[in-house]
């Protein structure tokens, strides 16, 4: 199956095409560019190194959030308008989901963090864990023994402030060491080496930001599942309200508060 994956969620804008186990290509940056500037280029110079036919594709994977509001809306207005250009499936990946897979098979606690501004973070709190025996061990030819390990969700998806995050993951069970990755690290570094009361390692830059590559290798899996949807139908998950949103919302409350005060009983 030959997937077209595209993340703007974050700081990082990416873009990668896969086939089945192979990926083909993927184009990341990393810069001061905003992501409607950069996403089409990204996505035409993929195409001309690879000799892409988009109609080719069998699918098209967009990291659908949380993160950036902006960014979140300008992949997926493209992912959206190249679905239903090619009318192919959309097949939405969550943000943290992917960020954890970029530490395939690692042991301990995956806690993927991303600044949220107001001093809370999106994240999630994930473990790799090997598969039954009859799948999860092949051996070679050579008599090697290689493990197969799925994405295990130990706390979905979620936003709120970095010391209920570290509390969530003080109060784990297994004595395991904690792996942060992320945009929020080198925000709340400082902060969590003062809450987290157990090992924590911070991943290093070759794995730490979002990578399309991830999204694509999730969306093979989520399309084997039948986890797909008509382009018209995605939208991205934010989480929660955004500051313009939340704005309104005050103000409307405050005007409420206004009218009802300005009524006196006769």
């Amino acid at each position: 199956m030959k997937i077209l994956a595209i993340d703007s969620s974050g700081l990082v804008a990416g873009v990668a095409v896969a086939e089945d186990d192979t990926l083909l290509a993927e184009y990341t940056t990393n810069y001061k560019k905003t992501h409607s500037q950069t996403l089409l280029p990204m996505l035409d110079e993929v195409k001309r190194m690879i000799e892409l036919d988009l109609s080719s594709l069998d699918a098209i994977a967009v990291a659908a959030g949380p993160g950036s509001f902006t960014g979140l809306r300008i992949g997926s207005a493209t992912a959206k308008g190249l679905g239903l250009a090619l009318d192919k499936p959309l097949i939405g990946v969550p943000t943290v989901d992917a960020l954890a897979m970029n530490l395939y098979g690692a042991e301990g606690y995956i806690c993927p963090i991303m600044d949220a501004r107001r001093s809370q973070v999106y994240t999630g709190i994930y473990t790799f864990a090997l598969e039954t025996a009859a799948v999860g061990e092949k051996t070679d030819e050579d008599g090697g023994m290689e493990r197969v390990y799925r994405l295990q969700t130990i706390k979905p998806q979620f936003v709120a402030p970095i010391e209920e995050v570290a509390e969530t993951l003080n109060r784990l069970p297994e004595e395991k060491n904690v792996i942060f990755l992320g945009d929020g690290v080198p925000v709340f570094h400082d902060r969590l080496g003062k809450l987290m009361r157990r090992p924590f390692v911070c991943a290093p830059a070759s794995c730490n930001r979002q990578r399309a590559a991830a999204v694509a290798v999730l969306a093979q899996r989520y399309a084997a599942q039948g986890r797909m949807e008509n382009a018209a139908d995605h939208a991205p998950e934010y989480l929660r309200p955004s500051q313009a949103e939340r704005t309104r919302k005050e103000k409307e409350r405050a005007q409420g508060g206004q009218e009802a005060g300005s009524h006196v009983d006769p």
